[in-house]
């Protein structure tokens, strides 16, 4: 089997050495090479042709963010973000994520940098300008009585983006579970509310679901689920961990399942594993709408794909027409077919 050849960029020598350390323990791993600035890894990158990159965040002569954004542009190819997990190194990271980046990791903590890894080497990673331009806002939108909800992982932050790029000021209500550190969700939440017409805001206990608000479930200790009564709220729940997340879109789904049934939208967007999949098909029993993003669109096509696998998924839809459909589905008055 070809092994996956990797090339290393950090500032620091010690970093460096515990990445590859990292790495080469599984066979499956080869590291082609190390660089310690983007000078150097630009002629790295000629040399050695790796598969997937790590790259730092911060380093001299060139910051990771702007090499970043030349390799996305010019030669894209999958990139791991290595980053301390500081307000500092959040905020940089969802900078990476909407550039491009496959997923960040947080030094010196490197346990998931493996399986991220072999995860991006089999990533579908496009050029910036490959990227479609958002659909435009609808013009007299009216929500229905509805609510929709997202779940996302790897390759969502530009996903939930583009998805959210269109959504009007009075949007349905709209609940989001995206994996994420808990250091990151905040800055994620304030960077699609300066980008989105509506209000998006990390999700708080007891928060009621109103038009015009998009709800992002908080990194860290808590489910994001939805509880019902005459004004349904959010509910941050304590629990271990389900599918290996929490928050876990697959809690979400199933409590939006309970509570609103045919008055809601699923959608599950790009990311690796299966979580989504069960609570989505809970949905659609209900007589909810479903949508799941299709493989040529997904940076990881691995929670969609197991949604549809099992018929959680009613419509397989290309990233750029996820937001206007999901938009339409909880329209008073639809646009488009449903």
């Amino acid at each position: 089997m070809k092994r996956i050849r990797v090339l290393v960029v950090d500032d620091s020598p010690t970093i460096r050495s515990l990445i590859i350390a990292t790495l080469s323990v599984d066979p499956a791993i080869e590291v082609v090479g190390t660089a310690g600035d983007p000078l150097e890894a630009r002629t790295a990158i000629k040399d050695l042709n790796p598969d997937v990159i790590t790259l730092d965040v911060e380093m001299p002569k060139m910051t990771g963010i702007e090499f970043l954004e030349k390799i996305m542009r010019l030669r894209p190819m999958p990139v791991i973000m290595v980053s301390t997990l500081t307000q500092a190194g959040a905020a940089a990271s969802i900078d990476a994520l909407e550039l491009g980046a496959f997923d960040c990791v947080g030094k010196p903590d490197l346990e998931e940098l493996v399986d991220k890894v072999k995860a991006a080497a089999r990533a579908h990673v496009r050029a910036t300008g490959d990227r479609s331009a958002p659909s435009p806002r609808p013009v007299g939108y009216r929500p229905a009585n509805k609510i929709l909800a997202i779940g996302s992982s790897t390759g969502g932050v530009e996903a939930l983006m583009q998805v959210l790029a269109p959504f009007p000021e009075n949007c349905p209500p709209t609940v989001i579970t995206q994996h994420m550190p808990a250091s990151f969700t905040a800055n994620f939440a304030a960077r699609l509310d300066r980008t989105c017409a509506p209000k998006v805001q990390e999700a708080s206990d007891g928060a009621p679901l109103l038009p015009g608000h998009v709800y992002l479930a908080p990194g860290g200790a808590a489910h994001l689920e939805i509880t019902g009564g005459v004004q349904p709220r959010c509910r941050l729940r304590e629990a271990p961990t389900v599918n290996g997340h929490r928050p876990a879109v697959d809690v979400l789904f199933a409590s939006v399942a309970e509570v609103y049934g045919r008055r809601s939208v699923g959608v599950i967007l790009t990311g690796m594993g299966r979580d989504g999949a069960a609570g989505l098909l809970a949905m659609r029993k209900t007589g909810a709408k479903t949508i799941g993003q299709d493989e040529a669109s997904s940076v990881v096509y691995g929670m969609p794909k197991s949604a549809y696998e099992i018929g959680a998924v009613e419509r397989q839809l290309p990233l750029s027409a996820i937001g206007p459909a999901a938009l339409d589905l909880c329209a008073l008055e639809m646009r488009g077919a449903a």
